[in-house]
């Protein structure tokens, strides 16, 4: 096996060879690849501090753009520790859950936070002498967990995805060259911490000596004018960003001229975003990207031909996602578990995490092919290397590419967030009350997709629910919009209509 280093190697390499280089900028705050490693150093000092000494075995993250929230991340792949990033946004019930779930030992925060039933170490506190330098790098194993990530769990619990530095090793040793990254590169960092994208961004870019430039909030609701004004060649976002750029009027022609890569992936993207984007960035090389948390981020790809005039033309009007990649093995299968042009796509190979958290996830999510049908691994013990992993996603195979159908199941994409509804039903559901709930994913008058809710019970205040859901979910997961119905419709087979619930919503809107 090729010797492949992890996080924190690539990242101290970058800084023993570009030491004075700029590594990351936010805000007012612009880093060198040696002033980022010894904050780094400092941060894993003053979690040693925090447990005497001993290092942590998986630590939290509760920051999000701010120094303090990369310089923890670094920290924790300088001790060998897993990071899990945690969304100060999250209601205190939810953190204590996700802390609980990940086994958290310590939790490096950048602010003052609700008491979780871990030591919470304060960004900006004091290192022990001891600690100060923060103390000697480990290395961690192939095998070793890097981070990890929570995604929507249908049963109203996250599933937590457990990536190793194998996994992650293996995609950027393929993306680094492939996306021509190096010093002088400014890499775009749009997703919160919690979004495995990020790692993307992170870890490509100081694998690179490149600079990862992340936006601030107020800079995100204008991203054509970020990526003009600080010079920004490789753009990684969801595709609803060219929407909202355009809705405000932001994308006029080669507006963006430091713009040479364009990814966009975590949901579909349509043909018309593209041909918006392409005017204003048309010396940008242009690629739709595809993938689960649980394949490493990203695990297809698409590049758009030079001209216009060559781009597909798909039966449901966006990009394909393309080709996976070519150190990955991949199946389309049927409901029979048989080969077919369209199906469920299934993929296996280095990038695929080892299972769930949570063994009880592991069932009926792979399956194990005999090279004529597809038998499903409906156990909870971790899946072999051999087993493909069920993607849920329904594509199609047009030619040699894959186009994305939609989802098998009940899960949906809102701004990249994987969202299962059957979280959202059960933390609605748990409300006062509450007697049924079933929730949609519907498009707005200006095409954005949001969630709607219909429910049966007592009847209740939009302003309040929201309020109660918020306490429960983080924002991107609580509804629009509430509609309390006497009963909800059933179809033929007895189950909730939910075609029927998207006609009366969509009629609705329309009057």
């Amino acid at each position: 096996m090729v010797d492949q280093p992890t996080l924190y190697e690539r990242f101290a390499a970058s800084a023993g060879r570009h030491p004075t280089l700029t590594a990351l900028e936010i805000g007012g705050d612009r880093l060198s690849y040696a002033e980022l490693a010894t904050q780094a150093a400092r941060m894993a000092g003053r979690l040693l501090t925090a447990l005497d000494g001993r290092r942590p075995r998986r630590v939290g993250v509760l920051a999000n753009r701010s120094v303090a929230a990369y310089a923890g991340y670094l920290a924790a792949n300088r001790l060998g520790s897993a990071a899990v990033p945690l969304n100060p946004g999250f209601s205190p019930e939810r953190l204590a859950a996700t802390a609980a779930l990940a086994e958290l030992d310590v939790v490096l925060a950048d602010s003052p936070t609700a008491a979780l039933t871990v030591p919470v170490v304060r960004a900006d506190s004091p290192p022990a002498p001891a600690w100060a330098d923060g103390g000697p790098v480990r290395l961690p194993e192939p095998e070793d967990i890097a981070y990890i990530v929570f995604t929507s769990g249908s049963t109203g619990t996250p599933k937590g995805v457990p990536v190793l530095h194998r996994n992650v090793a293996a995609l950027l040793d393929y993306v680094v060259p492939r996306y021509e990254l190096g010093p002088g590169c400014r890499l775009s960092q749009t997703f919160d911490l919690t979004f495995d994208p990020t790692v993307w961004d992170m870890f490509s870019a100081w694998s690179a000596g490149a600079t990862l430039v992340v936006p601030t909030r107020s800079e995100l609701v204008r991203p054509a004018r970020f990526i003009a004004r600080k010079a920004i060649t490789h753009w990684f976002s969801v595709p609803s960003v060219i929407s909202y750029a355009d809705r405000l009027r932001d994308l006029s022609a080669r507006c963006m001229p430091s713009l040479r890569w364009s990814l966009f992936g975590g949901e579909q993207l349509t043909l018309e975003q593209i041909r918006l984007w392409r005017a204003a960035a048309p010396q940008s090389v242009l690629e739709n990207l595809y993938g689960p948390t649980e394949v490493t981020v990203a695990c297809t790809q698409y590049r758009l031909p030079t001209r216009p005039e060559d781009w597909p033309v798909s039966s449901n009007g966006t990009v394909p996602i393309g080709t996976p990649y070519p150190h990955l093995d991949f199946l389309v299968l049927d409901e029979d578990g048989l080969p077919a042009r369209e199906g469920e796509l299934c993929v296996r190979g280095p990038q695929r995490f080892p299972g769930y958290l949570r063994p009880a996830d592991n069932a009926g999510r792979f399956v194990r092919f005999d090279g004529a049908r597809a038998v499903l691994h409906d156990s909870e013990r971790v899946p072999g290397p051999d087993l493909y992993y069920r993607t849920g996603d329904r594509v199609a195979r047009d030619g040699d590419t894959l186009v994305h159908l939609g989802r098998l199941d009940q899960q949906v994409k809102i701004r990249g967030h994987r969202i299962e509804l059957g979280e959202v039903e059960a933390a609605v559901r748990a409300l006062p009350g509450i007697s049924e709930a079933v929730v949609l994913a519907l498009p707005d008058g200006f095409g954005e997709v949001g969630l709607e809710t219909c429910y049966t019970g007592e009847d209740q205040d939009p302003v309040a629910m929201r309020t109660a859901l918020g306490r429960r979910l983080p924002g991107y997961m609580v509804p629009r919009g509430f509609t309390r119905l006497d009963t909800l419709p059933l179809n033929a087979n007895g189950k909730t209509d939910r075609r029927a619930l998207t006609a009366r919503l969509t009629e609705r809107r329309a009057r």
